[in-house]
């Protein structure tokens, strides 16, 4: 009589009345008390379902039989037929171990080559299809309208860039919130009495691009030649020329870490440095229609007719990710902070992007193809022209539709520029018959035109604290917008 639940004789037995099982009583009370179960059929039981046992206290030897040399090797031959028994059980569940082992990693083998073979085939369907959303030239533009518009699953940015990105939001986020006026900023007053003050003469003829950072100013051409210019030396610092593929022509540039990086015709995006090239990406099937530069100079974007966003990683020089969007896209900028890139389309739609995520985060309506965009120090205001129209709007990230629209302003001509100055108040408007500058009042929440000027801007920019505009025509022509000394 052994216990149910040690496997040894029992001291004090008992007997359950459910089960008919036999238990040490210490350790079934204790059972009991943890569970109230019993421990073999898992019923109900109870200390009163328990019956002692009551034993002889002389207890008879083993019969002489079992003692014997034939009994015992009659013994040993049963205990040797058991474990040959579970010796063959166990080998054959190896076997079928085995088998199911061998037959997971078929399938994940086969797995991971249905993988790679669906990625490369992706990879090939994305690129035709840009190709022929570009190249098809007696099709119409794609307008992110209707079923003629198709959208291509994405790539992400590499971790090390997300928590840069983030890095960078915080910081510049922080310091942004209660920032003053900087010191020694023009005062509006200052900026009405603008007129040129110099004009300069460039060897690039019909401008195509214009990018302007820290005192220096390129001039990109539709012929493929690039001017760099120095206002406040009065001379040709860089010319880049000769070193397109095929003399196409510029169609976008900016500058990047006291780099010139240029967007061509055919899609090609080119960094310069000392008018060397040190990097050239071909990741567009067409025209490269805006460039961007994170305000971390570690990052830089390009858009396309294509539909294409493309990010890449300024300091290895390589491609990072790319997003595709269901319409040509035309021009493109970062959000001060860098978390956010916004995208202007064919089809008058604004879209803005989490840069970390390169997820669409919103999106706003122009009305006509976008033509420039820029956002504004503050943070969440950003401005936007139209191609061919007169009109500029200015938008407020943190709302939607038509509330969204914080102000709209009309020039004389059709818009081609616009630039923003660091300390938020003045919002520079270059168009074909001349720059207008707008002012806006903090205190009163009031815009006011405080200077027009007749020279038509295709690109302009401000200077350090607003002292001056820096601006260019159609033709190359340089202008410096200041008062006299």
């Amino acid at each position: 009589m052994l216990c149910a639940i040690s496997g040894e004789p029992p001291e004090e037995p008992v007997i359950s009345k459910i089960s008919g099982n036999v238990f040490e009583k210490r350790l079934i009370e204790k059972w009991i008390e943890e569970n109230g179960k019993d421990p073999i059929t898992g019923t109900e039981l109870t200390l009163d379902d328990l019956l002692p046992v009551k034993t002889a206290r002389v207890v008879r030897p083993r019969p002489p039989t079992l003692t014997s040399i034939p009994a015992l090797l009659s013994t040993f031959q049963n205990e040797w037929d058991s474990m040959a028994l579970e010796s063959f059980n166990l080998r054959e569940q190896l076997q079928r171990t085995r088998e199911e082992l061998s037959t997971a990693l078929y399938q994940n083998d086969a797995a991971v080559r249905v993988i790679a073979r669906l990625s490369r085939e992706r990879d090939e369907a994305r690129n035709a299809l840009s190709k022929v959303s570009v190249s098809n030239g007696n099709a119409p533009a794609a307008t992110g309208t209707g079923d003629d518009s198709m959208a291509i699953d994405s790539d992400v940015l590499p971790p090390r860039l997300v928590t840069m990105i983030e890095d960078t939001q915080k910081s510049l986020s922080k310091s942004r919130k209660k920032r003053p006026v900087p010191e020694g900023t023009a005062a509006p007053e200052k900026i009405s009495s603008y007129a040129i003050q110099e004009e300069f003469s460039s060897p690039v003829t019909k401008m195509s691009a214009f990018a302007h950072m820290d005192g220096m100013v390129s001039i990109g051409g539709e012929g493929g030649t690039v001017c760099i210019y120095s206002p406040a030396k009065a001379t040709v610092e860089g010319k880049i020329q000769g070193k397109l593929s095929l003399q196409e022509p510029v169609t976008a540039s900016t500058w990047t870490n006291c780099k010139i990086v240029l967007g061509t015709s055919s899609g090609l995006v080119k960094v310069f440095a000392d008018e060397q090239e040190i990097a050239s990406f071909s990741e567009h099937a067409g025209p490269v229609t805006g460039l961007a530069t994170h305000p971390s100079e570690k990052l830089l974007a390009s858009v396309g007719s294509d539909k294409s966003i493309v990010f890449y990683d300024h300091d290895g020089n390589d491609r990072v990710a790319r997003v595709f969007t269901d319409s040509a896209l035309t021009t493109c900028a970062f959000h001060p902070d860098g978390h956010l890139f916004a995208a202007g389309t064919e089809s008058g739609e604004i879209k803005v992007f989490m840069t970390a995520t390169c997820e669409q985060a919103t999106s706003f309506s122009l009305g006509a193809p976008v033509h420039t965009i820029v956002f504004s120090e503050n943070g969440f205001w950003f401005a936007a022209a139209g191609k061919g129209t007169n009109s500029v709007v200015i938008f407020d990230i943190r709302k939607q539709g038509d509330a969204a629209k914080v102000k709209s302003f009309e020039v004389d001509g059709a818009v081609e520029s616009l630039a923003w100055d660091y300390s938020q108040q003045f919002l520079a408007i270059g168009a074909t018959t001349g720059v207008v500058v707008q002012h806006y009042a903090k205190s009163s929440k009031s815009w006011s035109e405080i200077l027009k000027s007749d020279f038509p801007a295709k690109g302009l920019d401000w200077s350090v604290n607003a002292t001056s505009l820096v601006a260019a025509d159609q033709d190359g022509q340089l202008a410096i917008l200041s008062t006299k000394e």
